[in-house]
């Protein structure tokens, strides 16, 4: 039995993550900080350890300690990091550098693994050409819009420079589907009976459902291929009108459609990130997530997904927001 290591395995992604590895026979090492919620991991076959991804001297100790106790380590799955933070460096602390320390670290206690597997974000290309509408493509020069996507390339390019590293760098698009928190906005907005849209331009976007992700990283870890990367989305294309009329159609809900002007929405960020600067906190609406927001063009290539790992994903957009708000109705986190 082969045994994988997945970071951030608490999280929304990572628990979904350490269930695909399970159910596809790993031994699973689910690595979680020791203040981590375990929730989502009280499932049978978790082996749950301990690392501290910020501290490199403890996280070698750790390391050590894992081996002892569990045996060689095959595969690594570096999920761990962040997507908000109160101030800029905690985005290159947490996705930088702790990238950096476990990849070094690895290699300092010539820890051989057969796969590794970084999940990076399509943030780190950032969006693509606004008035062609072209997809983003792999062979782009990166140009991400936010610190969160700039401290994802920094650690993807850290990752490609280790030739030794049988690596894979996956780059997902919007990720949605159950224990997920960042479109539950969203999804409480049109409950409400509001609209929203930002600006008068048609915004495109990709998706991936949780689910689908989790088991493309099954696929990748069984396969021979390293040293790739991939952008990855359920391979269809959405307006930012269709996912409101997805959304609408599952809740039965009728809305009221608001569209607020860039130039408003750009002074309510600055505000905001004045008033909440003192209290050490980042608004909801900050900086990155305006740039964002206002971006309209979100696609992306995926064809070597298909190519690579015969990937197909399960979960349109339609069928995803159903499982997703069901679940949400199921948890009262949507009533």
């Amino acid at each position: 039995m082969k045994t994988v290591l997945i970071t951030g395995a608490s999280g929304f992604v990572g628990s979904f993550i350490v269930e695909a590895c399970i159910n596809a026979g790993f031994k699973t090492l689910a690595a979680i900080r020791k203040t981590s919620s375990t929730r989502y991991l009280n499932l049978d076959g978790v082996n749950l350890v301990y690392l501290n991804l910020n501290n490199k001297n403890e996280l070698k100790h750790q390391l050590q300690e894992i081996i002892q106790k569990h045996g060689n380590v095959h595969y690594v799955v570096h999920n761990a990091g962040i997507t908000k933070a109160k101030r800029t460096s905690d985005f290159y602390e947490h996705n930088y550098q702790t990238t950096v320390n476990l990849v070094d670290t690895l290699h300092e206690l010539n820890i051989t693994i057969e796969k590794f597997i970084y999940m990076s974000s399509l943030a780190a290309w950032g969006p693509g050409n606004p008035n062609t509408l072209e997809p983003i493509r792999l062979s782009d020069k990166p140009m991400p819009n936010t610190e969160y996507g700039k401290s994802k390339l920094l650690a993807d390019e850290y990752v490609r420079t280790k030739h030794q590293l049988p690596w894979i760098i996956l780059r997902p698009t919007g990720i949605y589907g159950p224990r997920d928190v960042d479109y539950l906005a969203f999804f409480k907005t049109i409950r409400r009976g509001l609209e929203p849209y930002i600006g008068f331009k048609q915004q495109y976007l990709t998706f991936i459902y949780v689910k689908d992700l989790a088991q493309l990283i099954v696929k990748a870890l069984n396969s021979d291929i390293v040293h790739r990367a991939y952008f990855v989305s359920d391979g269809k294309v959405y307006t930012s009108e269709e996912f409101s009329q997805i959304t609408k159609h599952v809740l039965h809900q009728k809305t009221i459609k608001i569209r607020v002007p860039l130039t408003l929405v750009k002074i309510i960020v600055v505000l905001a990130e004045l008033l909440y600067k003192p209290l050490g906190r980042t608004p909801v609406l900050n900086k990155d997530k305006y740039n964002i927001l206002s971006a309209t063009n979100w696609k992306c290539e995926v064809e070597l997904l298909v190519v690579d790992f015969n990937f197909e994903a399960h979960y349109d957009l339609t069928k995803g927001v159903a499982d997703t708000i069901s679940w949400y109705k199921e948890q009262r986190w949507l009533e």
